[in-house]
């Protein structure tokens, strides 16, 4: 088609055969979007084409994505709030019939949907080389190779005892990645075999780093998580087909943790309760449950 739909933080190019969207910089625009830039949606990659009402006089127009066709949605799992999900184009709207046509022209366009995930991603991953910080380390992935350099003011013992991690994808079965935005976010390595069992709490394990108050944020970590899902499903097949793995098959049961540990976990709980991301009666249930792990 080769016309040009422009949304509040995005616009879209419908293509004969994909969807380029570009989405805005700027002070409102969410930072996921902005570390983004632009993605290109090949039509194999959307299952279905919504238009809906949205908020204070707006319409949403919205490219559902096909499941197993974008390393970056896989990734998430669900997790991303309304308003940072790039499939999602919101117009105000008097701007409905306009978009409505393009919603029908894109729906012609789909090939059908015979309910299976592709055996590839469709939708092309963010590029490495990527990197950040989270509150235990530094995550750093060149395309082959996933490194984490602790910190001494937040790595847990165990992570000091097994010292700096490196990881190639060949060695690697998928990720897990918990929203930053929610207690006890983190991403977390899972590997196609082991010497011992992944421990069940991220902070004590050394293939996996630690979210925070201010530290893994959406828009960097989770880019990092689909280029690393993306590169070890290039590396071929993993045990668990998903791509993504099950963590109760990888973990042991708690164990007791270092007292220290301990102390530095509720000292962080803390300042997510002073930032107000915990309501009192959260910071209570967390820190029992920590206690009680003495």
């Amino acid at each position: 088609m080769g016309d040009v739909l422009a949304g509040f933080h995005a616009a879209w190019e419908f293509e004969s055969d994909s969807v380029l969207i570009r989405f805005e910089r700027g002070i409102r625009t969410p930072k996921l979007f902005q570390a983004l830039g632009e993605r290109r949606i090949p039509h194999e990659a959307i299952s279905a084409v919504t238009l809906s009402s949205g908020k204070r006089g707006t319409v949403v127009l919205h490219a559902v994505p096909r499941p197993g066709a974008d390393p970056l949605m896989e990734a998430a799992a669900g997790q991303l709030k309304e308003n940072c999900d790039p499939y999602r184009l919101v117009l105000p709207a008097e701007r409905e019939t306009l978009a409505e046509y393009y919603a029908d022209e894109l729906r012609a366009q789909l090939p059908p949907d015979d309910g299976e995930s592709p055996d590839r991603f469709l939708v092309a991953p963010p590029e490495a080389p990527l990197q950040f910080k989270a509150y235990d380390g530094k995550a750093s992935f060149d395309g082959k190779l996933v490194s984490f350099r602790w910190f001494w003011t937040g790595a847990s013992s165990a992570k000091w005892k097994a010292g700096d991690q490196s990881f190639p994808v060949t060695d690697l079965s998928g990720i897990e990645w918990r929203s930053p935005e929610v207690f006890e976010g983190h991403l977390r390595l899972l590997r196609r075999e082991t010497p011992v069992a992944q421990p069940a709490q991220a902070d004590q394990d050394p293939a996996a780093v630690v979210f925070g108050l201010g530290y893994g944020p959406v828009h960097e970590s989770l880019p990092f998580a689909a280029s690393v899902l993306a590169a070890v499903r290039a590396s071929g097949p993993a045990p668990n087909s998903d791509g993504l793995g099950a963590v109760a098959a990888a973990v042991t049961p708690a164990v007791r943790r270092d007292p220290a540990d301990i102390a530095e976990r509720i000292r962080h709980l803390g300042e997510l309760h002073r930032a107000g991301l915990l309501t009192d009666d959260e910071f209570t249930v967390k820190k029992t449950e920590l206690l009680a792990e003495l």
